[in-house]
Parts: structure tokens; sequence; C-alpha cells
């Protein structure tokens, strides 16, 4: 599901997983919204999520890059650093996205980078900063995720 072929995780990522038997490539990938949007996962550690998205088949009727279509971005990014954060015994589900919305983009790619704010034991906020191919910030966004058990049997 999604792209996430390319994602690199570090291996101290790869060690806290290992013994889950979850495959880390498919579960913080970008989903089936993800895959629509052609949101890509490329680096994923607690400390930092990068991913990109094209503007082109992302816009709204005015040919810029949708607002919702940053914040798809945005969460996808920041709940991965969550559930990564958490752990695997845990979930993260997103509960506060904020976004603002800076410059319009009409085509090429956008990178989205989410770095935490706070990560707690039953919360997680990320600040997540969405930025053209000139660098040049296009959105900023907060998500908040609760951190709860995974439901067992």
């Amino acid at each position: 599901m999604g792209e996430h072929s390319k994602t690199t995780f570090p291996q101290e990522t790869l060690d806290r997983w290992a013994d889950s038997g979850l495959d880390l490539n498919a579960l913080f990938s970008a989903g089936h919204l993800g895959e629509r949007m052609s949101v890509t996962v490329v680096e994923a550690s607690p400390e930092r999520v990068v991913g990109t998205m094209p503007v082109e088949g992302n816009t709204q009727p005015y040919g810029l890059l949708h607002g919702g279509a940053s914040a798809v971005l945005a969460e996808t990014l920041g709940s991965v650093g969550a559930m990564l954060h958490g752990g695997p015994t845990r979930i993260a589900v997103g509960v506060d996205l904020n976004c603002t919305h800076h410059r319009g983009v009409r085509s090429g790619l956008v990178t989205g980078v989410a770095t935490p704010v706070h990560r707690g034991r039953t919360s997680a906020t990320y600040e997540i900063v969405i930025t053209d191919e000139q660098d040049r910030r296009v959105c900023s966004a907060r998500l908040t995720c609760v951190i709860r058990e995974q439901a067992t049997g």
C-alpha cells in the first residue's frame, strides 16, 4: 500500500521493530489515500519523517496545490513519527491537525519534514513543514496523536 519501497529507517528503528513480525515498509507507508495522492515516505524515524508528494493530481480548481492535499501529507508524516515513537505494541491516532497555508504551488514536488514537538507516553505532537522545490515554505502544520495499546484478540 502506498509507495513505500524507498523508505529509509535508521538501524535503531529496525532493531526495535525486528521481533514484531510486521512489515515496516507497509506499516509506515502513506496508505491507500497516500497511494492515490502519490505520497512517498522517504525517511522515517521517531525524530524525523520526510515525505514527498507531487502537485500534479493534487490541485484545486484554480490549479494550486489543494490545502487538503497538504493536510494529507502532514498527517501522514506526523502519524508515522508518532507510531514509530509509540513502538511495536502501540498505535497512534491523530486527534488534532492544524495547517497554515503560506503560498500557492502550481507544479513540481512538495516535501514535508515532520519533527517532534512533544513525545510522551500517551501523546505525541509533530510539527510538519512543507516546502516547494525552491525550499520555500508552502505550509506549516501541527499534528497531535493519542498513543494507545493495540487491541488484542
